[in-house]
């Protein structure tokens, strides 16, 4: 084994290098040298801060643009004692990006301020105390940050995991070996990240990065010695000295002149192993292999090398790499820094089976979930699933397209091409242009997908509609272009989010150059048609997977928030048409409608062939054979067969401001939650105007967020209202909601090409806009409240989700799976059936439910009170009936089963007779 002083040159002696390769390359945008920082002349900073400076060569400029921005946190009062050190870093860090003069590393000032990476991201998070000193800049420089060791992070673990099942620590048989396997790690994981430098753009992809370093790993498992390696590597690379004589042998018929390549399928052998250990597709890393891998071992000159390279040859040329990034120095993981450790509750709250009642009961462990892992079993469960579908229309999809009026069986085909030519070529640009081959795999992949819905929806439509409709409705639909494109985009975006997982942020897609909506810029699709598609593709596709749900339904609120409110977007041209419809009243979608539920039983037909709603109530009678929509809406087939209506309005549109209106009151709720608790009469007076400006002054929307005026809104009659409530003190609040980003509040149009801070956007144009209408609320005849959305638990069923006990707290029964997540720890976990432990939490739950137990509204036209929610009441021996009837011969989890089903079906019957019945109060 070499001197631990030579194993360690490599990444150990990085930052004592740094200095003079640092005055080579100069600071990133600043290609002019700066004269060296002197004491003398900040003699007005403090001394250790100027020396701080001094070891990060900054310039004068950053030197003082910092020391303002420590002043301004000092006058906060929020400093903890003897971290000024610390404070100094995050204001150089913030300083350098914003000039664009970063003379350091980042590892070189974790380095020299000696702190971690999470501790640094939480102090840089706290120093913007007034909102006004990290801009969206060094926003936007953390999140790659965090992104690229989050990613290197997971990456080394299973690296060292990894490495302990191929490589002994000592050879069973001691043999005079040139190397050890401590070396070869070490050589492994250094050619892997100058690999991953070089070929790939997008660094912080998880996937093709594991991809990668699979690949590296092959490449070393095949020059490692053999007496070095375990098990199932240690045969394949013996097997690979056999197969060229032995096939030689068998073709001895003048082959013999040349040298025979190894085989491919022999070669495959340590790269199946590897595969298998991670479960990862062989087929998707040997692609890697040849299209990424290959070309870079050939430009280094190591295609053809016999032995293990020399590391010292590869570690400066990452380090070159490394300090034209000015990022994070990966080597360091080798040696376990302290810089790049995790925060130690990340490595404890991995995915867990929930802890047993009785301490003395065995628990049963379950792998961690780790990043690799679950981004792994994510892309199998989508092979798994499109793994019976083509890449073709299925001949049940041909007779559709065949019963057209006009087959769109060429165009389907003609567009297939031509967007997926426009994908692998971006998808190249986006991750690295070695990498088209793997973005026509993952194309292939929705294009099963986009076949298989296609398919669904045509089907649903086929059983809804009479056969003269359907045909008339399909060859309009099947020949629709936004509807192909659209739905092409949705299956892309699933498969696309799918290997982007991010499961180091609870659950989410990572930001990346590849996330929503870049799609949108690829295929040039309108985000207005894209929303349409949404709801029908998750009704129709029941194999998604909630958490893919939930990025679909967080796609479509992004539309819903901004990105429909660009200038370019169809949204305002159709809003322009309602009101030219409509006279100068501007009524995308009545107020009055608020307050009814939001019918979700509309199909991508009723919105991409711009069905219309008839203010003619009657028209629904006319002919009991028209299939019909939401609110009174007929299939496009059926307009032929009755009176053209008095008024048309767009079902998109009408459906778009129904979900933004809800969207929007939900948003608002949330932050009405965090700062108006003790004046809730305010909310709906701020809902009011919220909902009047999206009304009547949608204009203020375009190129804006939809929070942008509800924190304006709020602010408003917060200041008519005579309520101490500060924009400070709003989006401080604001940035504790979920899917929020300080851009919203930190970057607000003014006018054209001029941005400022959502105080700047109140005073100069949301108040302009709205002062009469605001100043009503202050006269003793305010204007009339808009109704209270209802707001309906999300339209999508989820698999396997909770259902909460009717007339209970917080009580919720689950389908029983196999545990794969914490449960949440303010609910009480119950298995029916199942011995649950002592009889104090039965009878908890009893005072729970007894505390909250409440009746069903009547209907106007019942004579009766319905009866009584049943209650679940549990025995100190465990045992369990409703009421005081008494148990049959049924088991426990039969009656109980039995009596929660009852319960719930008297629920929906009252629910659906609440909305007959105000269905028919509106009629009237």
């Amino acid at each position: 084994m070499p001197p631990k002083s030579q194993r360690r040159t490599a990444a150990a002696t990085a930052v004592q290098e740094m200095e003079d390769k640092r005055t080579n390359n100069g600071g990133t945008g600043s290609p002019k040298k700066s004269k060296e920082l002197t004491a003398e002349s900040h003699k007005d900073k403090e001394s250790d801060f100027v020396t701080l400076c001094q070891k990060l060569k900054v310039t004068d400029e950053v030197c003082d643009r910092a020391w303002r921005i420590w002043e301004t946190v000092l006058a906060s009062g929020d400093i903890v004692p003897d971290t000024n050190v610390k404070h100094w870093g995050v204001c150089l860090f913030i300083a350098g990006t914003d000039l664009n003069t970063m003379t350091f590393t980042f590892s070189e000032l974790q380095k020299n301020i000696n702190v971690n990476v999470a501790y640094f991201f939480n102090l840089l998070k706290k120093t913007d105390v007034n909102m006004d000193i990290v801009s969206t800049k060094v926003n936007t420089a953390v999140s790659r940050l965090e992104n690229k060791y989050d990613v290197h992070l997971a990456l080394y673990q299973r690296f060292e995991r990894t490495c302990t099942k191929i490589y002994m620590e000592a050879p069973d048989v001691q043999e005079n070996l040139d190397t050890d396997s401590k070396s070869i790690i070490r050589s492994c994981w250094i050619l892997f990240l100058l690999a991953k430098g070089k070929v790939l753009q997008m660094e912080d992809d998880l996937v093709i990065s594991f991809q990668l370093l699979l690949c590296v790993l092959e490449y070393f498992i095949k020059l490692s010695p053999p007496a070095l390696l375990k098990g199932p590597f240690k045969a394949a690379v013996n097997g690979l000295n056999q197969p060229t004589q032995t096939r030689t042998s068998r073709r001895n018929q003048g082959r013999n002149a040349r040298p025979a390549p190894k085989p491919a399928e022999t070669d495959l052998r340590v790269m199946e192993a590897l595969c298998k250990e991670n479960e990862c597709n062989v087929d998707e890393v040997k692609n890697v292999y040849l299209t990424s891998f290959m070309p870079f071992l050939d430009s280094s000159g190591l295609s053809g090398s016999q032995g293990i390279p020399e590391v010292e040859v590869f570690s400066k040329q990452y380090e070159e790499l490394y300090l034209k990034n000015k990022d994070i120095d990966a080597r360091l993981f080798l040696d376990n820094d302290e810089t790049l450790q995790p925060a130690k509750i990340d490595m404890l709250e991995l995915e867990r089976t929930p802890r047993k009642n009785h301490f003395e009961e065995e628990i049963v462990g379950i792998p961690p979930q780790t990043p690799v892992r679950a981004a792994m079993n994510s892309i199998q469960q989508l092979k798994v699933i499109l793994n019976s579908a083509s890449d073709k229309p299925s001949e049940n999809l041909k007779r559709y397209f065949s019963n057209c009026t006009v087959n769109p069986s060429e165009d389907v085909a003609q567009r297939v091409e031509c967007l997926g030519r426009a994908f692998s070529d971006r998808f190249a640009l986006a991750v690295g242009q070695g990498c088209t081959e793997i973005g026509s795999q993952r194309f292939t992949l929705g294009i099963r997908l986009y076949y298989r819905v296609m398919e669904s929806m045509v089907k649903s439509e086929e059983e809804r509609l009479s056969v003269q409709n359907f045909r008339q409705v399909s060859s309009k639909l099947l020949n629709n272009n936004a509807f192909h494109t659209s739905l092409l985009a949705c299956a892309l975006e699933v498969v696309t989010a799918t290997y982007g997982w991010s499961p180091f942020k609870s659950g989410s897609t990572s930001e990346t150059d590849l996330s929503f909506p870049w799609i949108l810029d690829v295929f040039e699709l309108r985000a207005f048609d894209f929303y349409k598609v949404i709801e029908s593709f998750i009704k129709v596709e029941p194999s998604l997977k909630r958490d893919m749900i939930k990025h679909l339904e967080r796609c479509e609120h992004r539309i819903m928030e901004s990105i429909a409110w660009r200038s370019d977007s169809a949204l305002f041209e159709l809003l322009k048409q309602s009101k030219e419809q409509e006279g100068h009243v501007d009524h995308a979608e009545p107020p009055s409608t608020l307050n009814l539920p939001l019918q979700h039983n509309h199909t991508a037909a009723d919105l991409y062939l711009s069905p219309v709603r008839s203010s003619w109530k009657k028209a629904s009678s006319i002919n009991g054979s028209v299939p019909q929509t939401a609110d009174n809406q007929t299939a496009p087939s059926a307009q032929s067969q009755q009176p053209p209506p008095k008024t048309q309005k767009s079902t998109s549109l009408s459906l778009f401001y129904k979900k933004v209106y809800r969207l929007a009151y939900m948003r608002l709720d949330m932050l009405c939650s965090h700062l108006l608790k003790g004046q809730p009469e305010l909310e709906p007076i701020i809902w009011t105007l919220f909902q009047h400006t999206l009304q009547n002054e949608y204009e203020l929307m375009r190129d804006r967020h939809l929070d942008q005026i509800m924190m304006s809104a709020m602010y408003a009659i917060c200041k008519v209202k005579n309520v101490d409530l500060r924009f400070k003190t709003i989006v401080t609040a604001y940035k504790n909601l979920p899917n929020t980003n300080q851009e919203t509040f930190k970057r607000v149009l003014i006018r054209e090409g001029q941005y400022d801070s959502i105080i700047v956007f109140y005073n100069l144009v949301f108040m302009q806009k709205l002062k009469t209408n605001i100043l009503q609320y202050a006269s003793t005849r305010p204007p009339t409240l808009s109704p209270i959305p209802h707001i309906p638990c999300s339209p999508y069923k989820f698999p396997n989700s909770p259902l909460k006990v009717p007339g209970s707290n917080n009580i919720y029964i689950s389908p029983m799976m196999s545990p794969t997540k914490m449960t949440p720890r303010t609910r009480i976990l119950v298995s029916i059936g199942e011995s649950f432990g002592s009889s104090e939490k039965f009878h908890k739950i009893n005072q729970m439910v007894s505390s909250s137990e409440r009746t069903l509204k009547r209907g106007l036209d019942m004579s009766s009170a319905p009866k009584p929610l049943k209650r679940l009441r549990f025995d100190t021996e465990g045992q369990d009936e409703a009421d005081s009837s008494k148990p049959t011969g049924e088991s426990k989890f039969q009656q109980k089963l039995a009596e929660m089903t009852s319960t719930r079906t008297r629920m929906q019957e009252q629910k659906l007779k609440d909305v007959a019945d105000a269905l028919k109060r509106d009629e009237k």
